[in-house]
């Protein structure tokens, strides 16, 4: 299955989760709807729902709550941006200016707050215990994957055990909720419900991981932002860790310059990118999300072959195929 036909599977629920969007962003603060409808716009895959929408159709969920459900997390993820482009002092986002360039760091903080509080409503609106819990962890994991980062992630002794915690926490533990939801929505078994949180963390790590190796190897047209941004940013990535890790004494000291200076020369960063290239940390980082993907895929076992399992295979898949 090509990834656009696992998309057209819930065509439909996707425009009703567009639609959720608007809904929810309406305000008599002029500046929340503006703000947020900007970077809710601005070219996201909806990964989150879409897994969500998918996963709720594989456990044979009937109902509507599937819709609201999907814009939390969307919603979620999206807070999640506006804070992180700020503490990132990050100028651009899927390749257009950030919130926080046009309106301002505090606008960005605060319009993300909304997104946090009016998901946590919609959620406290949906009335089940379970799903407000799946949510609430997840929420406190991603913070604390934010803190480990602001500690780790720009310290050259981070191990890959150090970024992996990060990339778990921050990432991937939203996108195994919006899976876990959908099983929960489905009233399928634990196992089968522990089995699709699985399957969404394996998806988040690799998704995660391919994004570490797309800020080296795509172009700036491709990426929506300028290639080696993450290191311009000071943030050490699991291609960085491994060049690091296999360099000489020299090469070592090199890099940390690069990573200590206040702005990175083309030239430091032409040779980080050359480094990553000598020690292969394009290529670990790959080998590491396509077996997270395998792992995801092998979790999928547990349910019968549908089109909706078709479908969240292919996602898979595009996860490590993608090139932005």
């Amino acid at each position: 299955m090509r990834i656009q036909e696992a998309y057209d599977i819930i065509k439909q629920d996707l425009k009703d989760v567009e639609e959720e969007f608007r809904k929810n962003l309406d305000s008599d603060v002029h500046l929340i709807r503006k703000v947020g409808e900007y970077i809710l716009n601005n070219g996201g895959k909806r990964l989150r729902p879409t897994l969500l929408l998918l996963s709720a159709k594989l456990c044979d969920y009937q109902g509507n709550r599937h819709i609201p459900l999907a814009a939390v997390t969307e919603f979620i993820h999206t807070a999640t941006l506006l804070h992180d482009d700020v503490v990132d002092n990050a100028s651009m986002r899927r390749g257009k200016a950030a919130a926080n360039t046009l309106w301002g760091s505090g606008a960005s903080i605060l319009v993300g707050d909304f997104l946090f509080s009016k998901s946590f409503c919609l959620t406290v609106a949906d009335g089940d215990l379970n799903i407000l819990k799946v949510l609430s962890g997840t929420t406190t994991q991603m913070a604390e994957g934010e803190v480990l980062q602001l500690l780790k992630g720009s310290n050259a002794e981070t191990t890959e055990r150090d970024y992996m915690a990060v990339v778990t926490n921050k990432t991937a533990s939203l996108i195994s909720a919006a899976c876990q939801i959908g099983a929960i929505l489905g009233k399928v078994s634990l196992e089968k419900e522990e089995a699709l949180a699985r399957y969404g963390m394996d998806i988040g790590i690799a998704f995660q991981l391919v994004d570490d190796c797309l800020d080296y190897t795509s172009n700036n047209e491709e990426l929506g932002k300028i290639v080696g941004n993450d290191l311009r940013e000071g943030k050490i990535t699991l291609p960085l860790i491994c060049a690091i890790k296999n360099a000489t004494t020299l090469e070592r000291e090199e890099i940390l310059t690069a990573i200590g200076a206040d702005s990175l020369k083309d030239s430091q960063l032409s040779y980080a990118v050359n480094l990553i290239n000598k020690y292969k940390g394009i290529d670990y980082t790959l080998n590491r999300a396509r077996q997270h993907v395998e792992d995801a895929k092998a979790c999928l076992n547990i349910f019968e072959p549908n089109i909706e399992k078709t479908a969240l295979l292919a996602l898979a898949d595009y996860v490590v195929e993608r090139t932005f």
